[in-house]
């Protein structure tokens, strides 16, 4: 029997790159591409390429996601029962200093994945979406169920966007499609823009660290590994209408249409100058703290509801933050040949 063939964009990236190591370790064969940008250092990106070109049944191509020709030319190459569009510029606070490479790459590139999807009749569409598109929403945890109409920033917006992309191809085409809100994703490999990263380089370098909202913001930390476990138990759960959606009092998490949303969390939250607590007892080291206060665009509470997701594949993110924290800070100083 054939193995299913399987496209994962942003394959370079931090989850890709996890995301692409899993499926071919569990009987897919997969096609990976991405640009391989500068938006940050692209010798971390080639580190997770060269590891993946050591599975046989992993592929990579060097592509654009903006070029349709090229998204094209790879659809009519390869047979792709599933696609998982992971490439995006991510980043809110680039997005607030960067506009117009988020509307081309987040949506112009989308659309180019959602049309290939439609002419080539894939199985099953799976793209990420964020937990930033719940923006201005107070109330907790975050439900795939509330409407989420007040993002804070473009990116947010952007990804509000790919959603109502992915519904209306849902709609017309009859494309299955399944949008995945990630809640703070964090690991080995992780991106250099984000909160550990950065404060493990700074508290090694001792310089200080920005520490916004005086260190009161909670996040619903995720660890890679849930993510990824995730997103290959949704592989063939291909969403179906449901029946019961109504249009006077529409759900925002299912539809007429075979279209699904679901949070990806721990479901549960660690104040930020918690987080970086465990960082400091694990490297042994204190922070040099300036506290400031939060950032525009920035939310002070973020929390899954992630029954939909428990409900759909048995299976709950649950890695504590204790051992994320420890396993991303034993890469970083493996990886940069930190001594302590």
């Amino acid at each position: 029997m054939a193995k299913e063939l399987i496209l994962v964009t942003g394959a370079a990236g931090f989850i890709g790159f996890h995301l692409s190591k899993l499926l071919s370790a569990n009987g897919y064969t997969v096609i990976g591409i991405d640009n391989v940008n500068d938006y940050y250092d692209v010798n971390l990106k080639w580190s997770r390429l060269e590891i993946l070109k050591n599975h046989s049944d992993f592929t990579f191509q060097q592509t654009e996601l903006t070029d349709k020709k090229a998204i094209d030319a790879l659809f009519d190459q390869y047979n792709f029962q599933y696609v998982i569009n992971l490439a995006a510029q991510a980043g809110v606070r680039h997005s607030m200093t960067h506009p117009y490479v988020y509307l081309e790459s987040n949506m112009h590139g989308f659309l180019n994945i959602l049309e290939a999807c439609r002419h080539h009749h894939t199985k099953h569409l799976i793209y990420a979406s964020s937990s930033s598109v719940y923006g201005a929403n107070k109330k907790m945890p975050f439900s795939v169920h509330d409407n989420v109409d007040h993002p804070l920033a473009l990116y947010a917006a952007s990804k509000k966007s790919n959603e109502l992309m992915a519904h209306a191809y849902s709609s017309l085409y009859h494309l299955p499609t399944t949008g995945l809100r990630f809640f703070s994703v964090y690991g080995p490999y992780g991106r250099p823009d984000m909160a550990l990263f950065i404060f493990t380089k700074a508290i090694l370098e001792g310089t200080p660290i920005h520490v916004y909202n005086y260190g009161k913001m909670k996040r619903d930390f995720t660890y890679v590994d849930d993510i990824v476990e995730s997103i290959l138990r949704l592989i063939p759960k291909i969403p179906k209408a449901n029946p019961a959606w109504s249009g006077f009092n529409p759900d925002p998490a299912t539809s007429f249409a075979p279209y699904r949303l679901f949070n990806i969390g721990n479901n549960s939250t660690v104040e930020l100058i918690r987080f970086i607590e465990l960082i400091e007892e694990k490297l042994g080291k204190k922070a040099v703290k300036n506290l400031l206060p939060i950032q525009d665009g920035d939310v002070p509470e973020a929390l899954a509801d992630v029954n939909d997701l428990i409900n759909e594949i048995n299976f709950k993110p649950s890695t504590p933050i204790e051992t994320g924290v420890s396993n991303f800070i034993d890469w970083y100083i493996d990886y940069y040949k930190v001594k302590l």
